[in-house]
């Protein structure tokens, strides 16, 4: 991990959680509250029916609040989707952009993700911008080059004068149990940080990448302890507390 970067460590509860999973927001609280004081930032980004009530109840115990997804516009005739300034309005300070389940069961284009940072940043929120190849992409030795591809095409010009997040999620590890190799994860992780730095100059040095894939409380530490691996995006082990803060304490 670049020790210069303060790590992130964000949970991504995709379409899970009801109002009775905010026990583990609760128990999640009393463990950072009670243990160790984390050196990690947390996130929690539950599903937009709970997003208040996260937000509100993480709130003391310096849990933040983020979203799975906006819409690039600010109002209008969408129904069913959710503005950046929602959002914000409801307590967020994050929102992931671009996931992989976006982009392939949405269809998602690096311009339609662009487009979404924008929205993000101008309603205040951080951006965490996904980025990944799939399992044929790797294999056929263009994985470097179509996360290069994405990062240009999905990352703001702004993105040097705002804080955005970059989450690298290899497609073919996500809840899969599968990891790429700590020399791939540190490999690909120095390839964007190089996109960064050239792109953006000094913002770039500081630019947080989390790792994400199957990350889980038996490799997280192994993880994170890679140069240029700034935290981590989490799945499903972030939707149980016990589990969520054996990660953050890996840092």
């Amino acid at each position: 991990m670049t020790t210069t970067i303060s790590p992130l460590i964000a949970g991504n509860w995709k379409m899970n959680g009801l109002r009775a999973s905010l026990e583990e927001i609760s128990a999640l609280a009393s463990l950072l509250t009670t243990g160790e004081a984390p050196r990690a930032l947390v996130v929690v980004c539950p599903p937009a029916t709970i997003l208040h009530a996260v937000a509100s109840s993480g709130a003391t115990s310096g849990i933040l609040a983020g979203g799975q997804d906006c819409h690039p516009a600010a109002s209008g005739a969408h129904t069913g989707d959710i503005s950046a300034g929602m959002l914000a309005d409801a307590g967020a300070q994050f929102v992931i952009v671009g996931h992989s389940e976006r982009r392939t069961q949405h269809g998602e284009t690096d311009e339609l993700v662009r487009a979404k940072a924008e929205a993000a940043m101008g309603a205040g929120l951080k951006p965490i911008i996904c980025v990944g190849e799939t399992e044929s992409e790797r294999d056929s030795g263009e994985a470097e080059s179509v996360v290069a591809r994405q990062l240009a095409g999905s990352i703001p010009d702004a993105g040097g004068q705002h804080e955005v997040i970059v989450a690298y999620e290899p497609v073919w590890a996500i809840g899969t149990g599968r990891t790429p190799t700590n020399e791939e994860i540190a490999r690909m992780h120095a390839s964007i940080r190089q996109h960064l730095v050239e792109r953006f100059g000094e913002p770039g040095q500081t630019t947080r990448i989390l790792y994400g894939g199957s990350m889980k409380p038996m490799n997280a530490r192994e993880i994170l302890s890679l140069e240029n691996v700034n935290g981590g995006l989490v799945g499903g082990a972030s939707l149980l507390a016990k589990d969520f803060y054996t990660i953050i304490s890996a840092v």
